[in-house]
């Protein structure tokens, strides 16, 4: 079983990049949020684009910002936005989004996937509005269970470690930093609720040894969250 796990979360991490670049449509923009332009890509029409897709209900502008990563060490270079919950929720999911999560009963979805100047390093959000804040809670328990499914691994296999909760004005959640095989710190996830909005956040790479600036991301994303 466990190297039907390992071999899931590889073909995820390598499968989530591709899968968003091959999610072609409508719905899907590549642009950089708040700022930051995509690369390569005209400022005027990078910031029509955003304003466009921050339709009613949930879009880009309750996701994480470029100005979010400066305090924890990152230097954002491109942001791809997708509005319709398509995305991998995270390397302990599998293949599992939010829209499959929620069985499409959310009232709008939107995912980022945010890439650094540091090479091997990306961030991937995916949030919802559960129209209520008993739905959104239902939600956030479910995600924080497919999130502790991670912790338990035997020595040498990539995990999640210790939970740690915490609650800002805007919201609450519970982040939990990732070791690699040696036990090095290798980013984290947090799973966050901001009323009846809900999501996950998880960080490839990091941008120190210390697995503390999880806190400041996962506080910075329910912040962004709250409507």
């Amino acid at each position: 079983m466990f190297d039907n796990q390992a071999a899931r979360r590889k073909f995820t991490r390598r499968g989530r990049t591709t899968g968003v670049a091959a999610s072609v449509g409508a719905a899907l923009i590549a642009v950089g949020i708040g700022a930051l332009p995509a690369v390569g890509a005209d400022t005027s029409a990078a910031s029509r684009t955003a304003t466009a897709a921050a339709g009613p209900g949930l879009g880009s502008a309750a996701l994480m910002q470029s100005d979010d990563f400066f305090q924890q060490g990152l230097v954002p270079v491109r942001a791809t936005v997708d509005l319709t919950g398509k995305q991998a929720l995270s390397a302990c999911s599998g293949e599992e989004t939010m829209r499959e999560l929620t069985k499409g009963k959310a009232t709008a979805y939107a995912d980022v996937t945010w890439t650094f100047d540091t090479r091997g390093t990306s961030l991937t959000e995916s949030a919802a509005d559960g129209s209520t804040a008993t739905s959104a809670a239902s939600y956030e328990k479910q995600l924080d269970k497919l999130v502790r499914g991670c912790q338990d691994e035997p020595r040498g296999h990539w995990s999640y470690g210790k939970g740690h909760a915490f609650t800002v004005k805007a919201g609450e959640g519970r982040w939990y930093p990732a070791f690699n095989g040696d036990g090095k710190a290798t980013g984290g996830v947090a799973v966050i609720r901001s009323g009846h909005r809900f999501g996950i956040v998880e960080l490839t790479g990091q941008p120190s040894d210390d697995p503390g600036y999880l806190a400041g991301i996962a506080a910075a994303a329910v912040n962004r969250l709250a409507d």
